[in-house]
C-alpha cells in the first residue's frame, strides 16, 4: 500500500474514496495508484485548454464521451471546476444506466451541481436538446472504434474549441481494408503495407488516426500528437489534441481526399467528412 501523498493538493480525498481509488483509510494499491497517474497526466494537457476557455468568455463547458464512471469529470470538477469556474459545467456522455446512476447520485452526495450525466451514445448525443449549442471541450477517453469519430462529429457540429481523444479499438477502417485488398493488390506496391492480417489491423488504426488528424485540420484546427506517459499497460496511448485557430483548410482537405483515394477507402469519405454539416 501506498499512503496519500500521491494526491494531488487541494484533491478531495473524500472523492477519491467514493471513486475507491483510496481505500477508507486513505491508501491506494498499485493499480489505483496507476489509474490516478493516468488521470493526473491527462490533466496536465486539459488543465491549460480550461483556462483559455475560462478566461475567453468567464465560464467553460466540457463534454466527456463514453465516459464509463467519470474518473476525469470528477477529478476536473475537483481540481478546476469547483473553485476556478463555478459557473462552468460538465457533461458525461455514458451509454450504461448502472454507471450514469452511480455517477448522479455521487455528484449529488458531493454537491458537485456543475455536474449532469445522460444515458446516451456518443452519436445519439450530437442532437440531444439536454445540451446546449456550443460546448467548449469535448474529451473522448478509449471511445471504441467509431465512437471517437462520432466525439469529432460532436465537437464539429457544437464548435468546440478544444477536442481531446484517446482513440481505441479502431477496427473500421481496417475491414474495409481487408474488403478492398484483393482489388487493391494489383495497384500499388504500397498495399503491401497492409497486405498481412496483422499488417492491415495495425496500419488500420495507425492510418484511422492520420485520417483523424488531417479532417480536423481540414476544419480549421491545430493539431499534436503525442504518446500518454504512464499508461504503459495499455497500447492504446495515442493522444490527439486539437486547438480551433481558424487556420487554412484547403491543403488538408485535399491531403485527406487524396489519401482516402490512394490506399482505396473512397467509401469512407462520409465518416472523415471536411465540409461543414
Amino acid at each position: 500500500m501506498t499512503k496519500t501523498y500521491d494526491v494531488r493538493p487541494g484533491q478531495s480525498v473524500e472523492l477519491l474514496k467514493e471513486l475507491h481509488i483510496l481505500t477508507r483509510d486513505g491508501k491506494m494499491n498499485q493499480d489505483s495508484r496507476r489509474k490516478l497517474k493516468q488521470v493526473y497526466h491527462l490533466f496536465q494537457f486539459i488543465e491549460p485548454l480550461l483556462k483559455e476557455s475560462l478566461q475567453e468568455h468567464g465560464e467553460v463547458s466540457l463534454v466527456d464521451h463514453g465516459a464509463g464512471k467519470s474518473y476525469l469529470g470528477f477529478i476536473l470538477y475537483d481540481l478546476f471546476f469547483k473553485d476556478s469556474a463555478p459557473q462552468g459545467h460538465i457533461w458525461g456522455i455514458e451509454t450504461r444506466d448502472e454507471l450514469v446512476a452511480s455517477s448522479r447520485a455521487l455528484a449529488t452526495h458531493l454537491g458537485f451541481t456543475g455536474m449532469s450525466f445522460l444515458n446516451e451514445s456518443v452519436a445519439d448525443s450530437i442532437n440531444s436538446s439536454e445540451l446546449p449549442e456550443r460546448i467548449d471541450i469535448v474529451t473522448a477517453l478509449h471511445a471504441c472504434n467509431t465512437a471517437t469519430d462520432d466525439a469529432i462529429h460532436f465537437a464539429l457540429k457544437k464548435s468546440a474549441r478544444h477536442i481531446v481523444v484517446v482513440p481505441c479499438c479502431q477496427a473500421e477502417v481496417a475491414s474495409v481494408l481487408r474488403k478492398n485488398k484483393g482489388h487493391a493488390l494489383g495497384k500499388s506496391a504500397l498495399t503491401e503495407l497492409w497486405r498481412h492480417p496483422l499488417h492491415t489491423r495495425e496500419f488500420g488504426s495507425q492510418i484511422t488516426n492520420v485520417l483523424r488528424c488531417l479532417q480536423l485540420e481540414a476544419h480549421g484546427y491545430q493539431v499534436s500528437v503525442t504518446e500518454l506517459v504512464g499508461w504503459e499497460h495499455s497500447m492504446k496511448n495515442e493522444l490527439i489534441v486539437a486547438s480551433y485557430k481558424d487556420l487554412p483548410r484547403k491543403r488538408p482537405a485535399e491531403r485527406l481526399a487524396e489519401v482516402l483515394d490512394s490506399i482505396g477507402l473512397q467509401e469512407m469519405s462520409d465518416r472523415f467528412f471536411t465540409s461543414a454539416a
